[in-house]
């Protein structure tokens, strides 16, 4: 029996080495896989990033045209109106100068008056502006000299008169004033 205990105890040890190379040989590729695991991670993580960081800047890329495209939009809407409007700005100017010279308690004057304040209203609706000049000082970017002129009453450098009314649509100029500068 002693026998048979010692060989139990042998197969017992053997058989707990077999484990234990076993267990060891196990380890080493579950390691390894690990490992791996943990690299095609960190991978993943980094290639998650770089097209987040691409997705964000796409995102602002858009949003910079959209913004780009409504203000193009836009002030392509001014730029047509301001060229529609300066296309009648001489049917205004005609009326204008009818009013001067309109004879007094005539009827059918003050209909040629009203025609033109509907007229004027209609355009002041859409942003147009009158220049006011008489007075003012010179500004090339607001008036166009046609005379300068020595005056007593005006000071050097300002307007004397208005030949022609000068307008503007938001800020851009559809017509500068003609006007006549004191010297």
């Amino acid at each position: 029996m002693a026998e048979e205990m010692n060989r139990h105890e042998e197969n017992e040890e053997t058989q707990a080495a077999a484990e234990s190379k076993t267990e060891t040989t196990q380890e080493a590729p579950v390691d390894a896989e690990r490992e791996a695991l943990i690299q095609q991670l960190k991978e993943a993580e980094s290639k998650m990033i770089e097209y987040k960081d691409g997705w964000a800047r796409s995102q602002a890329e858009f949003q910079n045209f959209r913004k780009r495209v409504e203000r193009d939009n836009e002030s392509f809407k001014v730029a047509t109106k301001g060229d529609i409007i300066k296309k009648v700005l001489p049917v205004l100017d005609d009326l204008e100068r009818a009013m001067l010279n309109r004879p007094a308690d005539d009827a059918w004057a003050n209909g040629i008056e009203l025609v033109m304040r509907k007229f004027q209203n209609i355009l002041d609706m859409e942003g147009l502006t009158k220049i006011e000049a008489k007075g003012a000082a010179f500004d090339p970017n607001f008036h166009e000299a046609i005379s300068h002129e020595p005056s007593e009453e005006v000071e050097s450098g300002h307007v004397i008169e208005v030949i022609q009314s000068g307008y503007v649509i938001g800020e851009r100029v559809l017509r500068p004033a003609l006007v006549r500068v004191a010297q």
